[in-house]
């Protein structure tokens, strides 16, 4: 039987223990491992794979013996409680002992669950657990988590009280990131936030979810943005005694800088042109690159690309003879008087 995507979230959690098999499959293989992830933990429970509950065999193996899938669902432990038998990264090739052993199992048997790749509507694998009375076959497509599977996914965490602007932001971020990406920034802030009773904010989120590559660079960058050239001199002593390298610090102001342009030049102004960047920009600091962008407008901001491109040139040429972090600072305290400038 076919498992349609809005049922098929909900069998996921809360699985039947007395059906024949089950099939996941997709193009996307991390989404299809945490799905069967989810359906095996529910099914056997959190002691299941000690109890040796699991029998959990990839293609190759079953390829080299094709009845282990049979001998798996038959044999019996010494523990107690359901039972599955796993094959991983399944093909047509194997489709004959995975038949074979759909139509051998019996009640009391280990439950099959299979994972595949995409498979086309004339597989014989997709057709044999799509056609079978007590099995399923479930389609796990590359579309992001929904809302209700966040908030799902924010419950098995423990984190049930969160804000709707915090919410605004994971939905982003659910979108943004690959889902072992989004489930492992869940986890950091269930961490994060242990022991602290208020709700999960914005600023939570952007704490926990994936660091930016300009996170070193930031209050540099939001110095020359805010125009605050008397505070460069000092900073730039601070980032040359790191090892910053002035091509990597001109490289990272443009893309700033270009990130503002964008924002700036959106028709729907700039916070909604944050609100469409990718990578999202979450929090504080997205509120203090949209305050940015409306200060500098998308004109200025077209002059400042025109000076960084040309200081990368700059850095860039065979012949360039000044000192390679003074012509950088040089653009940058630029850039600031630019911004001051009304």
């Amino acid at each position: 039987m076919k498992l349609g995507p809005r049922d098929a979230s909900g069998y996921f959690a809360r699985p039947e223990p007395a059906r024949t098999g089950l099939l996941i499959y997709g193009n996307d293989a991390m989404r299809v491992a945490l799905r069967r992830q989810e359906v095996i933990a529910a099914l056997i429970g959190p002691q299941g794979e000690t109890e040796m509950r699991l029998a959990r065999m990839l293609a190759a193996d079953l390829r080299k013996d094709p009845a282990r899938l049979l001998d798996a669902i038959k044999a019996q432990g010494f523990f107690p409680g359901p039972r599955v038998a796993f094959v991983e990264d399944a093909t047509e090739a194997l489709a004959t002992p995975i038949l074979a052993a759909l139509a051998d199992w019996q009640a009391g048997d280990a439950q099959i669950v299979v994972t595949a790749g995409a498979l086309k509507p004339t597989s014989k694998l997709r057709k044999a657990f799509e056609g079978h009375g007590n099995a399923y076959a479930a389609a796990i497509y590359d579309d992001p988590p929904s809302r209700s599977e966040i908030e799902a996914m924010l419950g098995k965490a423990g984190l049930r009280d969160v804000t709707p602007e915090a919410m605004v932001d994971l939905v982003t971020l659910s979108r943004a990131l690959d889902p072992g990406d989004f489930r492992q920034t869940l986890e950091k802030l269930s961490l994060y936030k242990i022991g602290d009773g208020a709700a999960v904010s914005p600023e939570d989120v952007a704490v926990c979810g994936p660091a930016s590559t300009e996170a070193d660079l930031d209050d540099v960058l939001n110095i020359v943005a805010e125009a605050r050239s008397g505070e460069i001199g000092p900073i730039m002593k601070r980032l040359r005694a790191q090892g910053v390298q002035p091509v990597s610090l001109c490289i990272t102001a443009t893309r700033h800088f270009r990130t503002l342009y964008t924002a700036a030049s959106d028709p729907g102004g700039p916070s909604q042109g944050i609100a469409r960047m990718r990578p999202p920009v979450f929090g504080p600091r997205r509120d203090r690159m949209i305050r940015q962008a409306q200060q500098w407008g998308a004109s200025r901001l077209e002059s400042a690309l025109v000076l960084l491109t040309d200081t990368d040139l700059h850095l860039r040429s065979a012949g360039q003879t000044a000192p390679q972090m003074a012509l950088v600072e040089r653009a940058l305290i630029r850039l600031a008087m630019m911004g001051a400038a009304r």
